[in-house]
């Protein structure tokens, strides 16, 4: 199946932000040949973090190094490869109102779906949960938010805006600001879904469901465990935002086999193979739509000689996966 019209994949998020019967779980795709082994188990939309991401690509931390056009660029290869949007982390944004112009501009360009942008300061941005967090003045953030807004007004009015709320762990805000805060991003900016980064219990999940009239998530943030996809519904929020999980999962399986490889050689390669005998797994290859093998042969054939093509002839059948 070839990837969607990027205008397709914007209209699609909008539907799945909205969508009250179901609820919509956000991972992060590690990579984009992950991403096709995603989209191959049902994944509906996705999140390029800084971090989790980008981060797994150029080796720096989440502490405001990695450039606009880095996250740009990892996120794109991700979102030209998969038939789901892809939601892009723009941290604070990379500068001042222009800067965000050209963030959104630069994104639909690329063919992303949305963007979360933060409301901390750009000279001292940092993790989700990190200590020293603070956010902008109110109104920095909303005009941050409405630069973004209008950018996407211009070119495609379904890219997805989202904010990204720090106040409730900020050194400079508190819970009320918090609130007041989700409620003027969606109100007066007029993003499209805010999110509360670190909810410290169910009731104030609650108390923000109450100020904020359309889509809203949260974070883990300070609550004992995650939330399940049945009790975002009973809290009526419809997006669950569960990036992490892959990630986990990998370094998990990776960190696994390679103390096993160590300890036996290629051994544990063979009972690899072996306990995946009857558990197939997809190969995350560009099929015969793509630009790949299938597509470089019909070109070859159409561009070069019999003689030339003669290769394909004495060439054994069968590919090798290194």
């Amino acid at each position: 199946m070839s990837v969607l019209d990027p205008k397709a994949k914007t209209k699609r998020l909008q539907e799945l932000i909205k969508r009250k019967d179901k609820v919509l779980s956000v991972l992060h795709t590690p990579s984009a040949t992950l991403g096709r082994i995603m989209e191959k188990a049902g994944c509906e939309a996705a999140f390029v973090g800084t971090s989790g991401v980008v981060g797994a690509y150029t080796g720096l931390s989440d502490v405001g190094t990695m450039t606009m056009t880095e996250c740009i660029m990892v996120a794109g290869w991700i979102a030209q490869t998969v038939n789901f949007p892809i939601i892009m982390d723009g941290d604070t944004g990379h500068g001042g109102i222009m800067a965000v112009r050209r963030l959104v501009r630069e994104c639909i360009h690329a063919g992303i779906a949305g963007i979360r942008i933060d409301d901390q300061p750009i000279e001292g941005k940092r993790r989700t949960q990190s200590a020293g967090l603070e956010v902008v003045p109110l109104e920095h953030a909303i005009a941050r938010y409405r630069a973004a807004v209008d950018m996407r007004n211009e070119l495609d009015p379904n890219f997805v805006i989202m904010s990204q709320c720090y106040a409730r762990d900020a050194a400079n805000s508190d819970l009320e600001d918090t609130l007041r805060r989700l409620e003027a991003y969606q109100k007066d900016a007029g993003v499209d879904w805010v999110q509360l980064e670190s909810p410290h219990s169910v009731e104030e999940i609650k108390r923000a469901r109450a100020v904020v009239p359309g889509p809203l998530s949260f974070m883990k943030g300070k609550l004992p465990r995650y939330l399940g996809l049945e009790e975002h519904l009973e809290l009526g929020v419809n997006i669950a935002w569960y990036p992490g999980f892959t990630h986990h999962v990998g370094w998990a399986a990776t960190w696994d086999f390679m103390q096993d490889f160590n300890a036996r050689g290629i051994a544990a390669w063979e009972d690899f193979q072996a306990s995946r005998r009857d558990r197939p797994y997809p190969y995350p290859e560009v099929g015969p739509e793509g630009e790949g093998l299938d597509k470089q042969r019909e070109l070859e054939e159409r561009y070069f000689s019999a003689a030339s093509l003669e290769k394909y002839r004495r060439t054994p059948k069968g590919v090798q996966i290194d």
